[in-house]
């Protein structure tokens, strides 16, 4: 496995951790135990995520999180929660992948990983905090219903199909700069409808 495929796996893995971070550690906990990710020797690291007790706390962690982030405003205090949680949790993951025997790159690994979840989960929470503002809960239910299957195909695909991982980040983090633009138009517009209250003049 070439470097750039490994980049792309450390790169998609940390991305997809910005909207679902225990989605990401239960999917490859289970794609592992089940031998659809065949990890190479050098992602042998990763084998503690097929761990029965990691898997069970992932799987407690998503399913709680399943629920949250279909109600109405409770994903977005979910979301806020999560601030400093997912990009940590991105940037181990991301620490995990890359080779250990080489120190400068694992902190930039973990430097880089834990600010490309960062970011993935400010477009994340902020499209959603535009969602919400629909008064049906459809919308909402149907945006986060896309993520969760988003989340395990593209982990799939990136790890199946490491040649492709550089790709899927590329689209990730293009796809994340689109919901940071668009929920930032949005607002704007909610603002500018919002009218100005004037004050009394005085005598």
């Amino acid at each position: 496995m070439g470097i750039m495929e490994i980049i792309g796996i450390a790169g998609s893995v940390s991305l997809l951790s910005g909207w679902r971070l225990y989605l990401s550690i239960l999917a490859t906990g289970i794609a592992m135990r089940a031998g659809v990710v065949p990890l190479p020797e050098h992602l042998e690291s990763l084998s503690v995520l097929a761990n029965p007790w990691v898997m069970g706390i992932a799987a407690f962690a998503a399913l709680c999180e399943f629920f949250a982030d279909k109600v109405m405003w409770l994903d977005s205090i979910w979301d806020t929660v999560h601030t400093f949680i997912r990009p940590v949790g991105g940037a181990l993951l991301a620490l995990a992948i890359i080779d250990p025997s080489d120190p400068a790159t694992q902190v930039v690994a973990f430097i880089l990983g834990g600010g490309a979840s960062f970011f993935a989960h400010g477009g994340k929470a902020s499209a959603r905090a535009v969602v919400n503002t629909s008064p049906e809960p459809v919308s909402n239910v149907a945006v986060s219903t896309v993520e969760d299957v988003a989340t395990v195909g593209l982990l799939y695909l990136a790890y199946e199909h490491p040649i492709a991982a550089g790709v899927i980040a590329l689209v990730l983090l293009a796809l994340v700069v689109a919901l940071l633009l668009w929920a930032r138009r949005v607002i704007k517009r909610i603002f500018l409808r919002v009218p100005k209250v004037e004050r009394p003049s005085g005598p």
